[in-house]
C-alpha cells in the first residue's frame, strides 16, 4: 500500500484491490475506485477482458493468476447464493500475505459466517453493504447509506483506507452489526423487493390518469424487478428474519381485507 501525497483528512491511501465476480454492480464500484487512484484487478466466470481494459482494470480469466497479485483487499461481489461455492474455489494459500477480505452482499450474517469459516485467522474480515446501486447511485453517492461491520480487523490502516473510498464519495457511513443489519433489511429491503414482485405479477403499468402515489408504485416495480430473482431469493434464503416479515405481510394484507369486508357488510 502506497501513501497519497495529500495531507487532507479526506485523502485515501492507494490500495491494490482484487474483485471476485465482475458483474454490473462490481463494475459500478470499480469505476469509482479507479477514479480515486486505486489499482484494481478482477476475475469472474464471464470474460470481461475488453471492458476491464477500457476501465483501466487488469482482468484475469484464471483464479490462480489473480491470487498471485499482491492485493491489499479482496472484494467479493458474487451473488448471495453462490458465495459458499465461490469461496471454496478460491486458492487462499496462494496469497502472499494476510489480506483484508470484504464483500458487498445484501445480507450480512451469512457472508460473515462463511468468511470466518473459510479464511485463516490472521486474515481480516469487513462485511459491507452499499445501500445503493447503478440506478440509485448513477448521479453520485452523496448521502447514500453505506453499512459496514468490522468483523475481524487487525490492520486498521488498510481497513480505514478502504472505508474512505466510500467516505470520499460522500456516503453516509453506518456502522452496525451483521445481525442488526439483517433484522432491519428484512423489513426494508426484502419487504420492498417483495412488494415490487407482487406489483410485477399484477402487471401494473402507467396510465393517462396516474396519481403521484401510483407513479411511485410503478417506479418501484420497474426499478426492482430488473434485479435477478437469484438476488431476491438470496434475500429470503440467507436472512433469517425474512420469513417472519413475509408472514407479517400476509397477515397484514388479510387484516386489511377483513376490515374492508366488515365495513362493506356493515353498510349493506
Amino acid at each position: 500500500m502506497s501513501s497519497s501525497n495529500s495531507s487532507s483528512s479526506s485523502s485515501t491511501e492507494t490500495l491494490s484491490i482484487g474483485i471476485i465476480g465482475f458483474g454490473t454492480f462490481a463494475q459500478f464500484l470499480a469505476k469509482r475506485m479507479v477514479n480515486q487512484g486505486h489499482t484494481v484487478s478482477a476475475t469472474s466466470r464471464s470474460d470481461y477482458s475488453h471492458l476491464s481494459s477500457q476501465l483501466g482494470i487488469k482482468f484475469f480469466r484464471e483464479m490462480e493468476n489473480f491470487m498471485d497479485e499482491d492485493h491489499d483487499v479482496i472484494l467479493i461481489c458474487t451473488s448471495i447464493l453462490s458465495l459458499s461455492e465461490v469461496l471454496k474455489s478460491v486458492p487462499i494459500h496462494r496469497l502472499k500475505k494476510p489480506t483484508l477480505f470484504s464483500e458487498v452482499l445484501s445480507v450480512k450474517e451469512h457472508p460473515k459466517e462463511v468468511l470466518l469459516q473459510s479464511l485463516p485467522e490472521d486474515f481480516d474480515v469487513l462485511c459491507t453493504h452499499p445501500m445503493f446501486g447503478p440506478v440509485s447511485g448513477k448521479n453520485g453517492w452523496k448521502d447514500l447509506p453505506f453499512v459496514y461491520d468490522k468483523v475481524r480487523i487487525r490492520n486498521e490502516d488498510i481497513c480505514s483506507s478502504f472505508l474512505r473510498i466510500f467516505q470520499n464519495e460522500g456516503c453516509r457511513m453506518v456502522e452496525m452489526s451483521c445481525e442488526e443489519h439483517d433484522k432491519l433489511a428484512a423489513r426494508s429491503q426484502f419487504l420492498t423487493h417483495t412488494v415490487a414482485r407482487v406489483l410485477s405479477e399484477m402487471e401494473i403499468e402507467s396510465t393517462t390518469m396516474d396519481t403521484k402515489g401510483f407513479q411511485n408504485l410503478v417506479q418501484l416495480k420497474d426499478t426492482l424487478v430488473t434485479d435477478s430473482f437469484d438476488l431476491y431469493s438470496g434475500l429470503f434464503v440467507h436472512n433469517r428474519f425474512a420469513k417472519q416479515e413475509l408472514k407479517n405481510l400476509e397477515v397484514a394484507l388479510e387484516t386489511v381485507k377483513q376490515k374492508l369486508l366488515t365495513t362493506v357488510d356493515g353498510t349493506l
